[in-house]
């Protein structure tokens, strides 16, 4: 019989401590990605540059990530989580308005995507046609997220109405002084769609008697 001395015993926290360095890497990876895109572009950057960029082994890399691709959606998702995060606090705090104006400032002026635009529109075009992929499912739970925080209407119509606003500031940025009222008549528009009908004019009641009908009283 074994001596329960003998079994072997984990230090309390291991496991954490080893999720969190895991979560750590992780993140330290895309990181490295996005800045390396910022500066290389989508085609350029390699796998190489990543590792080297994030301090972590070749091989580590590829344990989290099997491609470019892997990482490049993994970098899109994590981006899309943080935005989705501050627009609904921004929405609940501030107004619809206000987390608008934030995801064209941080759309427009997003380095990695600014060199993809400027130079890789080819290859910047497909990652923003929606699909049915996990980035746009999570893009659009997002929006119906930041709508619902803004008190605005998050059908799907509504969604794919602002998530096809918020895509175009991709390619065709605004400026923060053309985007506040672009912002204002998209939510001016959502607003619409649940503003209540007017009220119907009262009409005033007649009171029937006998002899307006013609009857003997």
């Amino acid at each position: 019989m074994t001596n329960p001395s003998d079994v072997p015993v984990r230090e309390p926290g291991t496991r954490a401590r080893s999720g969190n360095a895991m979560g750590r890497t992780r993140t330290a990876l895309l990181t490295a990605t996005a800045e390396c895109v910022a500066r290389y572009g989508i085609r350029k950057t390699t796998m190489v540059d990543v590792a080297s960029k994030s301090g972590v082994a070749k091989a580590t890399l590829y344990n989290h990530f099997r491609t470019k691709d892997d990482v490049l959606a993994a970098v899109v998702e994590q981006q899309v989580a943080d935005l989705v995060g501050a627009c609904v606090t921004t929405a609940s705090s501030r107004g619809l308005v206000e987390a608008l104006l934030h995801t064209a400032t941080v759309l427009g002026e997003h380095p990695a995507l600014r060199k993809a635009a400027d130079g890789e529109q080819q290859l910047l075009a497909p990652l923003m046609t929606p699909t049915g992929g996990r980035g746009w499912q999570l893009a659009r739970e997002g929006v119906a997220a930041v709508l619902t925080a803004g008190a605005a209407p998050n059908g799907p119509a509504d969604v794919e109405l602002v998530l096809r606003w918020c895509v175009s500031q991709i390619l065709w940025p605004l400026s923060r002084d053309e985007a506040r009222p672009a912002a204002e008549a998209l939510v001016r528009g959502l607003s619409a769609r649940v503003a209540p009908a007017p009220a119907a004019a009262a009409v005033p009641r007649q009171q029937v008697t006998a002899a307006a009908l013609g009857w003997p009283g």
